[in-house]
Formats: structure tokens, sequence, C-alpha cells
């Protein structure tokens, strides 16, 4: 035996060898929810298995729009605060700015010398603002078209990330989040069962402040009555009764102006009470935060400081010393499950602007029982008439072609393993067609060998120029499909792209197959005998 025969099989086996050692670990999963078994096999195995999708899994889809016009009001409110701290520093006098939660800002001037203070400003630190409508000494400031889209992009991806890094911590196997559109964002989360759940968990805004209640003259109820005094605002406290589980809203002054947000929040946790037990969240500042939070305590001490999550107060306790650690807790009428959510929702950051949810649907895991049979089912089926048929049509060498085809499922599965990719229903059938795609490889060389015999060539001659002659061919029309199989992995959903995927690793492990392990078993045979024909 040649040497170039025994590198190409040792090529061969290697390949072959991976795929199996990467596919060991999702047949030996499959079926239990524990994972690899501990033991030597899971410190030698690799860790990676074959996840399954929403369709074979089942769990919740989701379609999520973000309220772009709520992120460009916020910004716009932002911008105003900004603007007027930039006109104190200009010494500007004479100016009244005001944001009615629109992209407008509303400026009054009190004399042309205020005017040109405001437009040197505006020119110099503030190009994004443009004037949208002027009445003498008064003028309407608004974004350009540009910043507002560039507004509306940073806000998707952001809310995009927020959703994403809530999701992993929540710890769903395998999530699909994407945006469709402008505003749009799919989620996917297989294994997931509770549609409540995630929505409470995704679409939380997760706004943290700490804000001091107002102990002026008017008390909450009058505040309600009345209206609240300027610079104030009433929010309420949601408390469950533990016995009766009767709920009820207490109000409170707080001042409207935040002493700290939950900017430099680094880290949250679920835990339960030393003394009674009762679920609270606790909260940790980097040193930054813990600095803001220490001298607050220290200039606060005996007032009531309220903890406000997402305009809705969770405690209001009273400052009894200053607190130099950076740490606090939220306690309130939650639950443990509740406690977490809320845990996890201000550990993976606040959402730009508010979300809801436009579609739902759940897939119950029989019916991706049923999906996963049929799916095998139809590729076993497929996968027999096509061993039987190449063997009928081609003989000894269709013998070749199975074997060959068949030296393709540890090295798609073993690829899938290796990448963690998740296999769905049309990854299913893209395995299937990577299988047609591989006997329609070797029918083209088998028709060039035969070709080749009828000009006389002997049965060495014959298959060199068969495989020579059919592998331009074949390298065209299985690159063309990989390339359509990528547009639809860029562009496609969550299953669209596990079909793009089988397909790619597909047919590149099919034309390897056909091309590299055919030729190898015909050069194998070729040169153990003298072979006067080829049963083909």
């Amino acid at each position: 035996m040649s040497k170039n025969l025994i590198w190409r099989g040792l090529v061969l086996l290697l390949v072959i060898g991976l795929g199996t050692i990467y596919v060991l670990p999702t047949l030996l999963t499959m079926g239990r929810d524990d994972g690899l078994a501990d033991g030597l096999l899971k410190k030698i195995l690799p860790s990676k298995t074959i996840n399954l999708g929403l369709d074979l899994k089942g769990g919740i889809y989701l379609v999520m729009e973000v309220d772009l016009n709520v992120a460009v009001n916020n910004s716009a409110r932002r911008t105003t605060d900004d603007l007027r701290r930039r006109l104190n520093d200009a010494k500007v006098t004479g100016f009244k700015l005001a944001n009615e939660n629109s992209q407008d800002i509303n400026v009054e001037l009190d004399n042309q010398l205020s005017l040109d203070g405001l437009m040197t400003v505006l020119n110099d630190q503030f190009p994004n603002l443009r004037i949208a409508s002027r009445d003498g000494f008064k003028l309407v400031l608004t974004y350009t078209d540009d910043m507002v889209a560039e507004i509306k992009d940073l806000t998707t991806k952001q809310a995009l990330e927020t959703i994403r890094n809530r999701v992993d911590m929540f710890g769903v196997a395998e999530p699909d989040i994407r945006p469709q559109g402008e505003d749009r964002i799919v989620i996917q989360l297989p294994g997931l069962t509770n549609p409540e759940q995630a929505i409470e968990l995704i679409g939380r805004t997760a706004i943290l402040e700490f804000k001091l209640v107002d102990n002026g003259l008017k008390s909450p109820e009058e505040a309600l009555r009345d209206g609240p005094p300027p610079g104030t605002e009433v929010l309420f406290e949601r408390r469950v009764d533990p016995v009766t589980k009767v709920e009820t809203k207490i109000p409170h002054l707080l001042r409207r102006q935040a002493l700290m947000t939950g900017d430099s929040l680094v880290d949250s946790r679920a835990v339960r009470g030393q003394q009674f037990g009762d679920p609270r969240v606790t909260m940790t500042f980097d040193s930054r935060g813990a600095r803001e939070f220490a001298d607050i305590t220290d200039r606060y001490v005996g007032r009531q400081l309220a903890i406000v999550l997402d305009n809705q107060v969770y405690s209001a306790p009273v400052i009894k010393t200053r607190i130099p650690d950076g740490e606090a807790y939220i306690e309130g009428s939650f639950s443990i499950e509740e406690a977490r959510i809320l845990a996890v929702v201000l550990r993976a950051g606040a959402l730009p602007a508010p979300v809801s949810v436009i579609e739902q649907r759940s897939v119950g895991p029989s019916m991706g029982q049923d999906s996963i049979r049929q799916g095998l089912t139809a590729g076993l089926v497929g996968l027999i008439l096509i061993l039987v048929f190449l063997i009928f049509y081609y003989r000894y060498s269709g013998l070749v072609a199975n074997l060959a085809l068949l030296f393709n499922f540890p090295i798609v599965l073993g690829c899938l393993a290796g990448l963690g990719a998740t296999l769905t229903l049309p990854g299913i059938f893209g395995l299937v067609l990577t299988m047609a795609m591989a006997v329609d490889a070797n029918v083209l060389i088998f028709e060039r060998i035969r070709e080749e015999l009828r000009f006389g060539r002997s049965p060495a001659g014959a298959v060199a120029g068969g495989f020579n002659r059919a592998f331009w061919t074949i390298f065209d029309a299985n690159v063309t499909t990989i390339m359509a199989a990528m547009v639809l992995y860029q562009f496609g959903s969550g299953p669209i792209r596990g079909f793009a995927v089988t397909l790619i690793i597909g047919i590149t492990s099919s034309m390897f197959t056909a091309i590299f392990a055919s030729r190898w078993i015909f050069d194998l045979v070729l040169s153990q005998r003298r072979v006067k024909t080829i049963s083909i």
C-alpha cells in the first residue's frame, strides 16, 4: 500500500473519529435531564451537545415591540436638563426650558441677548438639535432626523442586549433572540413552559431610583386630592396581607428628582431575611455608587428614603445611620420567585424603553416529540430507499457510495454537537436533503466513470478520470447551494437558521465523503489486486 493511500486513510479515520467523539455526549444524554453522568466519560468527552429547538423541545415564542417614541422622549428630557446646565455654565440668563413628554423642547427667552447666548450654545454643543418653529423670543427645538433614527436604532440594540442578558441569567438553554424590523424583537425560549413568568422577566423596564420622601405641609392623601406640590409626585407601594391576601396600595409623596439611580448597581440577589425569613432582594453598588449611597444616607439620617422601581415604591425605610459599604436591600410583599425575577432584571440592567407583547405562542413538548418521531421516521425511510437504489443501480460501486453516505452521519452530527448548534425540525429535513445531495455527487462521479469505461479506459484510469471530470461540476453545484443557505442563515428566523446550519454542514460533509472518501475506497481496492472490470 502506498504512502499516499495510508495518509489519506488516516485523514478519513481522524475526521470520522472526531465526529464520533463529539456526538457521543449527545447520544449518552438523550432522554436525560441531568446531563452526562459524572465519571470518567464526563472528563474525557466534550461538554457541548446538540440542543433541541423550540419546535422539537417545546417552549415559548414571543414577539415584543419596543416603544421607540418613549425612548426619543426620554432622550429629549435628558437633553433638556443638559441644555439647562450648559446655558447656566455659559452665564446665559433670562430663559425658561420645558419638555412636555415629547421630543420638542419649548424655550422662552427674555431678550435678544438671551437668544444670542442660546444660539451660541446650540451651535457649539448641540449639533443634533434644530429649531422647529420660532415666534419672537419663543422657540421650539427638536432633534434632527438623523438623531431620531440613531436613538431608535440604539434603543432597539440595547433592548435586544438587555433581554438577552436577562434570559441568560435566568438559565434558559439555547434561546433565540433577534430583531425583526425596526422596533420588534423575536424571542424563542426552548424548554420554558410559563409564558407569564417569561413576560414578567423580559418586559420589566427595571428603572431603579432612590427618592426622598417629602415631609412638607401636605400629606400623600392631600396631594392625591389637591394635586402634589411642585417638584413632587405621588407613587404607590403595594402591600399584601399575609393572612387574607388582600392587596392594598399605600401612597407616598416623593421628591420628583431622584437622589440616585441603579446605574451603579453591580449585583443583585434574592435572599430571605434572617429574622422572619421574608423574601428580599439585596443590592451591591460599585465604588462610585457606594460613595454616593454613603453620602445620601449620611445627609438624610432620620428621613425616609423610598426605593422605587418602574414608578412603584417597594419600600421606604427610615435612614437610621450612614451606610458606608454600598449595600442595600428591597423588601416588600412578594414571593421568593418574584424576588428572584426582580434580582435578575436589576442585575441585567434597565430596558431603555417599555416593551409590549404583540404575539405569544406556546409549543408543547408532546408536539415536539411527535415532530422528532415523524422527522426521524421520514429520514430513516429516505435513507433506506437511497441505499437500496444505489445497490440496485450501481451494483458493487453502489456499496462504496452507501459506505461514503453513512460516513456523513458522524461527521455532520459531530460538527453540530461541537458548535453547540440547535437542531430544529427543518434542520432534520436539512439532514435528509444532504443525503440526497451526497447521492447526487456519487451519481455524477459514477456516470463519468461509465463514460470513461465506454471510451476504453482501464478501471484505474476510468476511476481517476471520472473523479477529476466530475469534481468541478460537484463543486459549483454545492457552493451555490451553500451560498443560498448562508442567505437563509443571515435573514431567517430560528427554525430556518437551523435548516441553514445543517444544510451547510451537510453539504460540506457530503462533498468530503463523495470526493475524498469514495475515491480512497476505490483506490484502495484497485491497489490490492489487478481489477479488469468495475461493477458499476
